[in-house]
Order: C-alpha cells, then sequence, then structure tokens
C-alpha cells in the first residue's frame, strides 16, 4: 500500500474519476455484502430533515447518487473536493445537483467557510490522504455547530491485504512504493486522532469480502493503483498468469475487507481561540 497521504500520489489518483471507477467496479461486482457500502454509509446518517452538510472529498459523488432518493428535500449539501476532475464527475453524475446540492473546490486544511456553518461533515475515506490531519480536524471542528457530526470513514490494517501481498511479489524492489505510515488514519487509530477534536466518538464496521471469479476487473483494479509505476510489462504479465491460474485452480480469488466508520460529536463549548474564523471566510451557500 502506498503512502496515502502524498500529493504526488493523491493528484495522480485523482485527477479525473477513471481510476477510481475501475476500483469502484471491482467492489460492485464481487463483494459479499450485497447491500451495499454507500448505502450502509448514508445509514449510519442520524440528521435532522434541515440539515446543511458539508462532505469533505466527495470524489465522484457515488455516495449521494447512490442514495438521491433518500436525501430530505431540506437538507443543503456542499459537495467538495480538491479535484477539478472529480467536482466534474459528480455534477454530471448528479445532474447538476437537483437544487439539494452545490459544488466547490476545497482545500480540507483550509475551509473556506465560517465557523459553525454545518450540521454535519462527511469525509468517506479521504482523511488518510490529509498530509496534515491535526490542522484538517481542527478546520472540521470549526465548522461544525456545537453539537454538530463528523462521519468519518476509512479502512483498517488488514484492508485488501492479499490483493497487496499478490502485487508486492511481482513489483521491481526499487520502485516498490512507500507503505503507509502508522500514524495513517486507520480504523486501529483513527479514534484516537479524533478524541482531541470530538466527543463520543464511536466505530461501526462495515461486514463485508471480495470473491473474485473474474480477472479483467482485477487486472484493472491492479492497474489503477501504483502497480502500473512499480510493474514492468513483463512482470505484470507474470502477475497476470498467476492470477489466472489461481482462478482456474480454486475457481475464486479471496480478499479481505476491513473499512468502517467514526461517528464523532464536536462538543458544545466555545471554539478556542486557534479555530477563529480567518479573513476571508464566508458563510456556506444555502
Amino acid at each position: 500500500m502506498p503512502d496515502l497521504s502524498d500529493r504526488t500520489y493523491v493528484s495522480d489518483q485523482y485527477r479525473d474519476a477513471s481510476k477510481l471507477e475501475a476500483r469502484i467496479r471491482l467492489h460492485a461486482l464481487f463483494s459479499t455484502n450485497q447491500y451495499g457500502w454507500h448505502r450502509w454509509v448514508f445509514d449510519q446518517f442520524d440528521l435532522p430533515s434541515a440539515s446543511r452538510i458539508l462532505e469533505l472529498g466527495c470524489g465522484d459523488g457515488t455516495l449521494w447518487r447512490l442514495n438521491l432518493e433518500r436525501v430530505p428535500s431540506a437538507w443543503d449539501i456542499v459537495l467538495s473536493d480538491r479535484s477539478f476532475g472529480m467536482l466534474g464527475a459528480a455534477y454530471r453524475g448528479l445532474e447538476g445537483g437537483y437544487g439539494r446540492f452545490c459544488f466547490a473546490a476545497i482545500d480540507s486544511q483550509e475551509i473556506p467557510f465560517a465557523e459553525r456553518a454545518f450540521d454535519a461533515v462527511v469525509a468517506n475515506h479521504m482523511l488518510y490522504h490529509v498530509p496534515d490531519r491535526p490542522k484538517a480536524l481542527s478546520e472540521i471542528h470549526r465548522v461544525l455547530k456545537p453539537g454538530g457530526h463528523l462521519y468519518a470513514s476509512t479502512v483498517g490494517r488488514d484492508h485488501l491485504r492479499e490483493l497487496d501481498e499478490m502485487v508486492h511479489r511481482y513489483e521491481r524492489p526499487e520502485r516498490r512504493p512507500v507503505h503507509t505510515p502508522a500514524g495513517a488514519f486507520l480504523l486501529e487509530n483513527g479514534g484516537a486522532q479524533l478524541a482531541p477534536w470530538f466527543s463520543s466518538v464511536t466505530t461501526a464496521r462495515y461486514q463485508d469480502a471480495l470473491v473474485i471469479t473474474e480477472l479483467e476487473p482485477l487486472v484493472d483494479y491492479i492497474l489503477s493503483m501504483t502497480a502500473r509505476l512499480t510493474l514492468t510489462n513483463s512482470r505484470l504479465a507474470a502477475l497476470t498468469d498467476n492470477l489466472e491460474r489461481a482462478l482456474a485452480r480454486h475457481g475464486a480469488i479471496y480478499i479481505t475487507k476491513d473499512s468502517g466508520l467514526f461517528h464523532a460529536l464536536r462538543s458544545d463549548d466555545p471554539s478556542p481561540g486557534h479555530l477563529r474564523r480567518k479573513p476571508g471566510q464566508h458563510e456556506a451557500p444555502r
């Protein structure tokens, strides 16, 4: 697994939605939990019928597109991402937002809204990409109303372990990516990182696995990651051949999934001085 907070890696991965779509496709085809990750994430939201919500790192907007009929008409939602390519895909996927969504290019380390502007902030599989996570968490705390909700999903250390091991065996040693540092935002340590900023941090885990029965979507997934940079053509061919033989021999390839979500509340106390509104910050659009 690469260093997920490296800005070069993140920019390459999320310049547009193509790599993300390859990964979503593999999970959609072969996940054992048929209910679906995005439906489950939406189930965790416990918000008033009239709420102002900010999603950081919205990607292509799949969370909202797959739950569109469940979104209350009085929710005011800002979908944000650092990538204009992702924002464009989200806008197109939601057909311009249906009047319930607006779109903004935002860096989570410098959120350009006034303090106490939102009832909830959603960070779906994105906080592990943030280089200065304490700064981002202070910003999230600042823009939440007292008692406001943070919904932050992430993965555990064993997530896709078998897939990482498969690819690792074929990568050139000198080109192997730096592995995720121990301080990354994971299910094992994310709660401790949230605790200084939020109260009542709880964790819910999503039970799932991959049972892959087709070669092509798996290879597309591998190539959507760093493998296209760390595998020579001959090594990729050898890996593909090994995967094909494993499928022929066993009928399927099993891969562990470990994902979940933290739900944290902004404590009902005055904002610390270092979290006060900065010049140039404005109210969230309605």
